[in-house]
């Protein structure tokens, strides 16, 4: 079955996606989507690979599949210089705050610096913790999480209401570049 513009305009609305949205992620205007979806174009193989990616990337896939497991966490009464450290060491840019089992909340590198003064470092987390980033069942379609992620830098992955796994952005662009390192297989 060949691949024409109607059925690469209709992937595109079953992604939820504008054309302004796809062209910016593919690196083409607005108006050669539209002129590939009207079929006035013939568009180049590499763009028309692009475009693929992006709409049927990680579909089916589930967090369960791409999350990063045995999170590092903190505690509220934990020191602000203690939770840097631990960030420094992993290289990580958040750490879930944990109190009796439960998340509640977050700490991130840009709350430690918007708050920085100083005595922050033996200041505890509680003090600048934000609020916990989304969570979602282990068994959650990765293409739910999307616009989690635009708004929020991480999304929290549970397992019968437990903490079992974080998605950051890196982690989901990750997920891009293995597909894009497939499809060139």
């Amino acid at each position: 079955m060949p691949l024409t513009g109607s059925i690469l305009k209709k992937k595109r609305l079953e992604a939820g996606l504008t054309q302004s949205q796809l062209a910016k992620m593919v690196g083409v205007s607005q108006a050669h989507i539209a002129k590939i979806e009207s079929e006035k174009v013939d568009p180049r193989l590499s763009t028309v690979n692009k475009i693929l990616e992006i709409l049927e990337g990680g579909k089916g896939r589930k967090c369960a599949e791409i999350m990063t497991r045995n999170v590092i966490t903190a505690t509220p009464k934990d020191k602000i210089r203690e939770a840097s450290e631990i960030m420094v060491r992993h290289a990580i840019s958040q750490l879930p705050i944990i109190d009796d089992g439960k998340v509640v909340g977050m700490i991130t590198e840009e709350s430690i610096i918007r708050n920085l003064n100083p005595n922050i470092a033996e200041e505890t987390l509680e003090k600048i913790m934000k609020p916990p980033f989304p969570s979602v069942p282990e068994d959650t379609d990765i293409a739910v999480i999307r616009p989690l992620l635009e708004k929020n830098s991480g999304v929290l992955v549970t397992k019968k209401g437990k903490l079992v796994g974080i998605i950051t952005r890196s982690d989901l662009l990750k997920v891009v570049s293995n597909i894009a390192f497939d499809t060139m297989s």
